[in-house]
């Protein structure tokens, strides 16, 4: 006999899939369909589907560890857990003062998590050293939009939108693999006729669903970009009276488009001419049509000016602010959108507020009761955050997040979490950086908590605990509670999370991601509530009832977010790479993911199932460079770069650029494709330049020896 089903939703990407969760007589708990939620109506990948193996005693923590005098973790009670944690904090504070403390939080935290968080760190510590993973997702795409519109939210239409339009761009995105039910929208879209452009250095298993796909040499999607832009203008396809009605900065932005003319662009970026003016004509033909990014093109030191460069586009042919037409960042972490909306990043106060508007900081200030210049002022990005470990900032408390696998330059990180003074960890698993911890606290689950996320349409959504946590399991937020408590705050630091979420409605109410005209109640009524989402206004009279706000599916609709309601264009021009090939590195690496794994995988890699579909990394090159290698399908190959060596089999494939290779970034060890990655910065976003690096390739032998030329085998494609 089973249990009533529990609406909930799944725990891994952002496109946040229904399902309904049912718990059998000997506790297993299976998921089954849940046709009713609109996004997925039912469907799931192997990820969400086998989600609750992680649930499972035996593949997670449920005692905390402390780490003993012979420097091995061992099990201890909760209160000896805590206390070494707060006595350490208040220690660190007092020797070194309030930004010596570091919090460092993730996308997959609900929305009350990532609001206690960054009001523990602001409050409780006193630090302005507090941001999180969601920084290595979507940040440009997010500085891009906020520049452009005045306000970003990841889709500024619903899912829905995507089959009605007449054609799709989509660059560096490959959602048949990072989120399998959503491709249903694009195949919806060629069924109506519509057309879909994709754009990516891989002919990945979306590309193949393609209509057109450009495969530009990693790094200069922008370029790409304005040869479009140039084209738009050469051809007569700008929409004039839009631009004159609905934007400004046209002129500066049309005269560095015109710079990029189509052969130099060919040149740049490997995409022929006749390629640059089909993807012009499919995109200009239909009365609709959009862009959607997501971490190709925004993962790169420039990637601010590249999704800028994209939203021009947009913008030149009309085709933002009007019906199934616009930009869009598709979000990447489970609630990546919301985890940056309520003050877990370093620049930002709940409700999207800026850190540094004095109005923003006094009304947040009034509703957590305290003084508004007591909070302290933006502080370091994630990356930089992790670089000054174990200096500037001597102890560091993290949350839902992996950065030992995760981060750029990850061994240079993994050094700087081993130098810090002390280091706490909540978590679910023993993920690899939770193994370097002094103290880590075995936390719940997406099952076993109530919480809300935001998905990448900006749907705020309600997930419901179905099962009850195993034994000596805590959630992040009696976390939170159990420390302010013990670090002198008694009172702001609820452990129920429609109380949290309560709070939360007030602090982001009259803020650009307004949530204080939702609730819980309608949350589960209607399939979750859009933001922005003001509470009403009082009605007149003793017995009239103000009507709640609807919600705002769809964005921009009469004027933009800015001051004056216009779209800016981004007058933004091509450079290189951060790090171009040369003779000693003279090939392009980029990392991205595969369909059986999540992330840094810390929970996938526990389920038997996505482990036997994905057991390990690999490096995926053209047959071209596999043949000077001298290099078989599954041979070990070394990718080496400024920052490391990784070693990994070969995967030998015509669907990827023979100047390129590619490795998936799941997994740690020696297959570990963040030890590669460059850490260099966009100057706006501080996104990390994940997407390309120069790297050289060497066949290694069975006995560890390389094979062949006078740098180890090392050749140019």
């Amino acid at each position: 006999m089973q249990n009533t089903a529990t609406p909930t939703h799944c725990p891994y990407c952002a496109l946040q899939c229904g399902m309904n969760l049912t718990t059998a007589a000997d506790g297993t708990v299976e998921v089954t369909e849940r046709a009713d939620f609109p996004v997925n109506r039912g469907a799931l990948c192997g990820k969400g589907r086998t989600a609750p193996a992680v649930l499972a005693a035996s593949a997670r923590l449920t005692s905390p560890l402390v780490r003993d005098a012979s420097g091995t973790l061992v099990p201890a009670g909760w209160d000896e857990a805590l206390d070494l944690i707060a006595g350490n904090l208040s220690r660190t504070r007092a020797e070194h003062g309030a930004d010596a403390l570091g919090v460092f939080g993730g996308g997959g935290l609900t929305n009350e998590k990532a609001y206690t968080l960054g009001k523990f760190a602001r409050v409780v510590l006193g630090t302005s050293q507090i941001d999180y993973n969601g920084r290595f997702c979507m940040s440009s795409a997010a500085a891009a939009g906020t520049k452009a519109f005045g306000l970003d939210r990841g889709l500024p239409f619903p899912l829905e939108d995507v089959p009605k339009t007449g054609c799709v761009i989509l660059v560096g995105s490959n959602p048949a693999e990072t989120m399998p039910p959503s491709l249903r929208y694009f195949t919806e879209l060629r069924e109506n006729g519509g057309t879909l452009i994709v754009v990516d250095p891989r002919r990945t298993r979306t590309a193949e669903q393609a209509d057109l796909h450009l495969a530009p040499r990693p790094g200069t999607d922008l370029a790409l970009a304005l040869g479009m832009l140039h084209l738009v203008v050469a051809e007569g396809r700008v929409d004039e009276e839009y631009v004159e009605a609905r934007t400004t900065g046209w002129e500066d932005a049309r005269a560095a488009a015109m710079a990029h003319w189509p052969e130099q662009v060919e040149r740049i970026t490997g995409v022929s001419v006749p390629e640059l003016r089909e993807a012009v004509r499919l995109f200009c033909a239909p009365r609709a049509a959009m862009v959607l990014t997501a971490r190709g093109p925004e993962q790169q030191a420039k990637g601010t000016d590249t999704v800028g460069a994209w939203i021009n586009l947009c913008l030149a042919t009309g085709r933002a602010g009007r019906p199934l037409s616009g930009y869009g960042c598709l979000t990447g972490q489970g609630n990546g959108q919301g985890g940056r909306e309520h003050g877990q990043k370093a620049d930002q106060l709940p409700g999207y507020r800026k850190l540094t508007d004095p109005a923003a900081r006094r009304h947040v200030a009034e509703v957590w009761g305290v003084d508004p210049d007591s909070l302290p002022g933006p502080g370091r990005s994630a990356y930089e955050l992790l670089d000054a470990l174990g200096t500037d900032i001597r102890s560091l408390l993290l949350m839902g997040s992996n950065p030992v696998v995760s981060a750029p330059r990850a061994a240079h990180i993994e050094e700087r979490l081993r130098s810090l003074d002390f280091l706490a960890v909540c978590d679910v698993v023993l993920s690899e950086t939770a193994a370097l911890a002094d103290v880590v606290l075995p936390v719940t689950q997406w099952a076993e908590e109530t919480g809300t996320t935001t998905s990448l349409e900006g749907r705020v959504l309600l997930r419901r605990r179905a099962i009850a946590p195993p034994e000596g399991v805590r959630s992040d937020l009696e976390v939170l509670h159990g420390l302010a408590d013990r670090l002198g705050v008694e009172k702001g630091f609820p452990t129920e999370p429609e109380e949290v979420f309560e709070e939360l409605r007030r602090a982001s109410a009259g803020g650009p991601a307004d949530y204080s005209g939702i609730s819980y109640r309608r949350l589960a009524e209607e399939n979750g509530v859009f933001w922005p989402c003001p509470a009403p206004a009082e009605a007149p009279g003793p017995d009239r009832h103000p009507e709640p706000h609807p919600g705002t599916p769809r964005l921009f609709l009469d004027r933009f977010a800015t001051d004056d309601g216009r779209a800016r264009f981004a007058p933004v021009s091509h450079r290189p790479s951060a790090e171009e090939p040369d003779e000693e590195y003279p090939v392009l690496l980029t990392t991205g993911r595969v369909v059986a794994q999540y992330q840094s995988g810390a929970q996938t890699r526990r389920v038997a199932e996505l482990n036997a579909a994905a057991p390990g990394p690999f490096v995926e090159l053209h047959p071209r460079l596999a043949a000077r290698l001298g290099a078989a399908e599954g041979d070990p190959l070394a990718v080496v770069s400024r920052r490391g060596r990784a070693v990994a089999p070969a995967r030998i494939t015509t669907a990827i650029r023979p100047d390129t290779v590619f490795m998936p970034f799941h997994w740690p060890g020696e297959g570990r494709a963040n030890t590669l990655t460059n850490p260099a910065l966009d100057p706006t976003s501080r996104m990390p330049e994940f997407k390309v690096c120069a790297v050289r390739v060497e066949a290694v032998g069975t006995a560890g020896a390389t094979l062949g030329g006078d740098r180890g085998g090392a050749v140019t494609p």
